[in-house]
């Protein structure tokens, strides 16, 4: 049975899942690398951008759970680019190169269409206007039986949220402050909306955290 999740979801201490002012320099936000540290040394990470070695341990095993076992993914539109507005023209294809990855079907929310984009690797960019409960029918169709991850960003989360449409969380809490940037719980209640931590273990550089329902 397809289910709904968030995974490898990094916010900091303070509750940020990203930086003030994304721009094309700062795709993540002002210091919103930061919240990434746990990764980027994990041998998944290093396979991903085409490098070898890396770490095991955990946060290489969730890292790896990150990305396996999604049979499409759904991203807000500030995951996909930094372009506010109408589209200006076909050139921005999204922050990875021409083989994202994502290597499934890939549904956009935006408020303006624009035509499937199919990239190397598997991945088809496919741009969704009229809402988050739309892109979820989509994407479970596309999943084939597979789960849906619901990639961010943070907006996008809380929306899938609120709505009650997520099975399952985890993040990545980094021992980070940001003071600014995107918050993710503002004005949820986790427990009423019946998520209970069922997971938690901690690493040098976070603690991970699943929350099920």
């Amino acid at each position: 049975m397809t289910r709904v999740r968030v995974a490898g979801f990094s916010i900091s201490l303070d509750g940020f899942g990203a930086g003030a002012e994304q721009s094309l320099e700062n795709p993540l936000g002002k210091r919103g690398r930061e919240l990434h540290e746990w990764i980027f040394g994990t041998r998944m990470f290093r396979a991903m951008i085409g490098e070898s070695g890396g770490s095991d341990g955990i946060d290489q095993a969730y890292a790896h759970r990150s990305m396996d076992g999604f049979g499409a993914f759904i991203l807000g539109r500030n995951m996909f680019g930094p372009i506010r507005g109408p589209w200006p023209d076909n050139s921005w294809k999204g922050w990875w190169g021409d083989n994202p990855p994502y290597h499934a079907p890939t549904f956009v929310l935006t408020h303006y269409p624009r035509d499937p984009i199919e990239m190397e690797g598997g991945t088809t960019f496919f741009f969704v206007t009229n809402g988050i409960e739309e892109a979820l029918e989509q994407a479970k169709l596309a999943a084939n039986g597979r789960d849906v991850k619901i990639g961010g960003g943070v907006e996008t989360v809380r929306q899938y949220l609120l709505a009650g449409l997520i099975d399952e969380l985890h993040f990545a809490l980094s021992p980070v402050v940001l003071g600014q940037g995107e918050a993710m719980f503002a004005g949820i209640d986790l427990p009423a909306l019946g998520y209970r931590v069922t997971e938690h273990q901690a690493t040098e550089h976070a603690t991970h955290i699943v929350l099920s329902r």
